[in-house]
């Protein structure tokens, strides 16, 4: 059945691309899924078709047809994923790293959808054909939780625990020295590298020395919370709480802080980088894990808190460390 979706431009929006802009207004949708709508010709500004590169202009009424989401073209695989918990309406799942979310031009195959389709009968639509059932995501040497929705009503509720920051999300990783506190807040603005388009990068504030001419900034509000647990030669285990959930966002603020993710060879510097390539400190992925989620229920209300133990690599890693610590 097509849902029509009305949404209407408030002061402090106004002026944002139109693709954007319904991508932070509708639970689920991603900005990509935003502008494949808009190009269908589902997104009506005043009556008629629009661009995603428009700007919405303030008390606007958006109209957004939802479409029902076509067959399912994807074939289920039996991977390796494990599901900790599922009802009629979720799952919640322990992805491994190494495997990307949902399929892209690069990754036709072997993904956690792939995985999720011949473990539910039923994955939500809103995400598009190439994302059901996906909420939120990690990067593909991220491992850990994820909780996936079963139909679309599902799907709006967790979304929107996502959007007002009251899903719990917490990761650990091994970081290249420790962070500057014992505990912190890191408060900025992540957007595309102004040069290297696909890293992401921590950005100008509004209004700044370097921000643009009209005070905005082209990046988006980022909040991570750390907390230092031990560190063990020349690095840390540090805890991270999500308060967004930009693209890369730990790792950029890791790298922000001057503590770099081991292993990451996007972020990282590269004297670190080489080092986690050289036994005995080799690592096969960056050493970032989702380790904690909590959420309501999207049917019941009640709160579900789901936990897993760190992956085998953080304790090799750490014991390569202090073995090589260790008087000769």
């Amino acid at each position: 059945m097509t849902e029509i979706r009305r949404i209407q431009v408030s002061p402090e929006r106004a002026g944002e691309r139109l693709d954007r802009f319904l991508s932070e207004s509708l639970p689920g949708v991603s900005r990509s899924r935003a502008r494949n709508l808009i190009d269908e010709g589902h997104v009506t500004v005043r009556g008629k078709a629009a661009r995603p590169s428009a700007r919405v202009r303030e008390g606007e009424e958006i109209a957004v047809r939802i479409p029902p989401p076509r067959p399912m073209e994807l074939l289920p695989e039996d991977l390796p994923v494990k599901v900790l918990f599922q009802d009629p309406h979720l799952m919640v799942v322990e992805k491994p790293a190494g495997m990307v979310v949902h399929p892209s031009p690069g990754h036709p195959g072997g993904t956690l959808v792939h995985a999720l389709l011949s473990r539910a009968d039923r994955l939500s639509g809103i995400g598009g054909v190439e994302r059901p059932g996906i909420v939120h995501r990690l990067d593909r040497d991220t491992s850990g939780i994820l909780v996936v929705a079963k139909h679309d009503a599902a799907h709006a509720k967790l979304s929107a625990q996502l959007a007002t920051r009251n899903m719990a999300r917490l990761y650990r990783g091994i970081v290249w020295g420790r962070p500057p506190e014992a505990s912190g807040i890191v408060r900025t603005r992540i957007g595309r590298h102004p040069v290297h388009r696909k890293k992401m990068a921590v950005l100008p504030e509004p209004g700044g020395e370097s921000g643009s001419a009209r005070g905005r900034s082209p990046g988006r509000a980022a909040v991570s919370r750390y907390r230092w647990i031990e560190s063990f030669g020349p690095c840390s285990l540090v805890e991270f709480r999500l308060e967004t959930g930009r693209t890369h966002q730990i790792r950029v603020h890791c790298r922000h802080l001057s503590c770099p993710i081991v292993g990451d060879d996007v972020y990282g510097r590269s004297r670190e980088v080489r080092l986690a390539g050289v036994p005995p400190f080799r690592v096969s992925r960056f050493l970032l894990h989702a380790c904690h989620l909590g959420f309501s229920h999207p049917l019941t209300g009640e709160w579900l808190e789901f936990s897993v133990e760190d992956p085998p690599e953080f304790a090799r890693f750490r014991e390569s460390l202090l073995r090589e610590g260790e008087p000769g």
